[in-house]
């Protein structure tokens, strides 16, 4: 199992992208919430609001997920796979339904 933590400008854009992730079964569950982001750009300090879009999935679907993110928005933002050390097995049972284990030749 995998869990992705994605940053986006919007909550309707995380809305669109799980939504889109759902569909194509390449994830079980998404949930969204909003944040508040300060960085470094250009040598100034900025402060914005974000959203963090969290993406509950198998292995292997690391490749699929970042290309349809990246179909939907204009800009660079944030990806990256956690490994969970462990899970309950109800929620591994339903992630195992819904979601296909890929197969080999599917990236990671």
């Amino acid at each position: 199992m995998k869990i992705y933590y994605v940053t986006l400008n919007s909550s309707e854009e995380a809305e669109r992208i799980g939504r889109a992730l759902l569909e194509k079964r390449l994830a079980v569950c998404v949930n969204w919430f909003p944040i508040t982001c300060m960085y470094r750009w250009e040598g100034q300090i900025t402060q914005e609001p974000e959203v963090v879009l969290l993406i509950k999935t198998q292995s292997g679907y690391r490749l699929e997920i970042e290309q349809l993110i990246r179909d939907r928005i204009t800009y660079n933002n944030f990806v990256a796979e956690v490994t969970p050390t462990s899970v309950n097995q109800g929620f591994l049972d339903w992630l195992n339904a819904e979601v296909p284990v890929p197969s080999i030749s599917t990236s990671s």
